[in-house]
């Protein structure tokens, strides 16, 4: 906290409001008590410039392209770790130690499999549902199932909650994929690390014998490293915002995913590979650019720019370089989205226009080309950022429900309706 403060004056009126300052990053004024002393709201449409929480999981610099878990750069994250080490990280606030690293590798793949009664549920959907459709449906579902971990106030059950949602939603999110092409489920395998095990969950069938590719394993792994937390975005918000009415934490993750599933949001990456693929061919990028900069023309270049970074997405720097240890390690050497996707980002990189704008390359804009080749449809792709996000939403609800101070959200509006009026009998309209 800081002893600094502001003044604002509004007509003959004039208060004092607290300024607090973070470990770091940017200062807020405190307006708890705006409403009481003015009678005023703010108004901030989108929440760019609210703190709506206190919180010690995740930090952006979105100027100096930072993003940082626990105090920890995302570039060592990705690079030296793993992805449960990361949800433990998020989860605890510090690096596991090789005994507590084992402890939460044997507590995760306790819960990997899922109550058999819920592979009842996909035959209630259409075959050509979406997979995010099932996902929604299926993770709020869990809360029908496990009875002894929705008491939020306890500690435990709070912890045991968070480790089922980890362990589950790869099993969920590979039995909504089978579903949607015909195959039969494959049960989780605890023999195998947690991506590997997803990935043979989701490309092994009983009548014959799959071997996980260490590469797209350790490459899915750094992809869910990538996207397990960015702190308050849309979706998390969603989380935070349903856990403060006391809602169980199942409930909560299924309304971040439905919030996730929005092409603003969690759909960007399916957005930029449906536009490389649009583009089609080298040639044809300068017809495209120039359409990007036509204010007239409603075609925008997906995977560029980002509302919090406005220097390069750290995680487009690792996601480059995974997206082409992907395709060398199957043997794609000349795909033409890569070939598109190379040389937008080298235009983006060079071109005023887009330095102007800080029209920089994020990490939807490769993330798609990889997930496509490493075999997943589109309708996938958001599932997987769904599954990756999970220990990001559940470890900022955990935080929320521990947080003395947090209460039900309630924004508030600028009302520019109708004021006061007399109700009019029907028979006296005009």
């Amino acid at each position: 906290m800081s002893d600094k403060s502001a003044t604002l004056t509004i007509g003959e009126k004039s208060m004092v409001l607290p300024i607090h300052s973070g470990s770091i990053g940017p200062d807020v004024i405190d307006i708890t008590k705006l409403y009481g002393s003015t009678h005023c709201f703010t108004y901030d449409p989108g929440f760019t410039s609210t703190a709506a929480c206190e919180s010690k999981i995740t930090y952006i610099d979105g100027d100096a392209g930072v993003l940082l878990h626990r105090g920890y750069p995302i570039e060592q994250l990705a690079e030296h770790g793993s992805f449960l080490e990361t949800c433990y990280l998020l989860l605890y606030g510090d690096l596991p130690t090789h005994a507590q690293h084992a402890d939460f590798e044997s507590r995760v793949y306790r819960h990997t499999m899922v109550h058999e009664q819920m592979a009842k549920f996909f035959t209630g959907y259409r075959r050509d549902a979406h997979p995010m459709a099932i996902m929604v449906g299926n993770v709020g579902a869990l809360a029908a199932f496990y009875h002894d971990s929705l008491d939020i106030t306890d500690p435990h059950q709070r912890m045991v909650a968070s480790i089922r949602m980890i362990s589950k939603m790869p099993t969920i999110a590979a039995m909504a994929y089978k579903y949607t092409i015909g195959q039969p489920f494959v049960y989780p395998t605890n023999s195998l690390d947690y991506t590997s095990n997803f990935l043979k969950m989701c490309f092994s069938i009983p009548c014959e014998e799959y071997k996980v590719n260490p590469v797209l394993a350790r490459a899915l792994d750094r992809i869910f490293i990538l996207h397990a937390d960015h702190e308050q975005n849309a979706s998390t918000s969603t989380v935070r915002l349903a856990g403060s009415s006391g809602a169980n934490p199942f409930a909560c993750i299924a309304a971040g995913i439905a919030c996730l599933w929005g092409p603003a949001h969690g759909g960007a990456n399916e957005a930029a590979l449906q536009m490389l693929q649009e583009i089609g061919t080298v040639d044809r990028i300068p017809h495209f650019v120039a359409r990007a900069k036509d204010k007239n023309d409603p075609f925008r270049l997906m995977g560029f720019g980002h509302r919090v970074y406005k220097n390069y997405d750290p995680r487009a720097k690792i996601m480059q370089h995974t997206c082409h240890e992907v395709l060398a390690t199957l043997g794609i050497k000349d795909d033409p989205l890569l070939d598109v996707a190379v040389e937008l980002e080298r235009i983006a990189l060079h071109d005023e226009y887009f330095i102007e704008k800080k029209l920089y390359p994020n990490i939807d804009f490769y993330s798609g080309i990889t997930l496509k080749a490493m075999g997943f449809p589109t309708s996938m792709f958001t599932v997987l950022f769904a599954l990756a996000r999970t220990v990001g939403w559940i470890a900022q609800w955990k935080e929320m429900i521990e947080d003395p101070h947090q209460k039900i959200g309630r924004p508030r509006q600028l009302y520019t309706g109708a004021p006061q009026r007399p109700y009019v009998l029907l028979d006296d309209r005009a």
